[in-house]
């Protein structure tokens, strides 16, 4: 997987590593139970302080998207695809659903399109997870 870092972009470099790893465990990149760099080796490939990739790495434990062990070092949890088989979204992700919404419509987009959007988006990232959700764009219940 190659991960690029935007130094313009107002997003810290620890949110765009993890931002980009979780993006990755979501396309296939990253398969559950695969290691990790540790953080040193990544830290020398991206030329930035090991701190930020530790900060990011911390934070995704703390997500539960990857497992640390002091042996063993950083790997993608084995049943993270299992586990997240859940219809609600947890809090922090409402949230930021929330906040995406908010812009869309100020941008003048409807629900429908939103949701097409979404849909589109999702198949696109999780491959194989969901094969109904092209299925869902076409419905037409009143």
């Amino acid at each position: 997987m190659i991960i690029t870092l935007d130094p313009d972009s107002s997003t810290p470099f620890y949110e765009q590593l993890r931002n980009q790893i979780v993006l990755g465990i979501a396309t296939g990149q990253l398969e559950p139970g695969e290691k990790l760099p540790t953080v040193r080796q990544l830290a020398e490939e991206l030329s930035m302080n090991p701190m930020t990739v530790n900060k990011a790495y911390a934070l995704m434990k703390q997500e539960g998207f990857i497992a640390i062990d002091r042996r063993h070092g950083a790997k993608v949890k084995p049943q993270l695809k299992a586990s997240q088989e859940r219809k609600e979204l947890p809090p922090r992700l409402e949230q930021e659903l929330q906040l995406l919404i908010a812009e869309a419509s100020i941008h003048g987009m409807d629900r429908e399109g939103f949701q097409e959007a979404c849909g589109r988006i999702f198949a696109r990232m999780a491959g194989g997870i969901d094969q109904d959700t092209d299925s869902t764009e076409h419905q037409t219940d009143g």
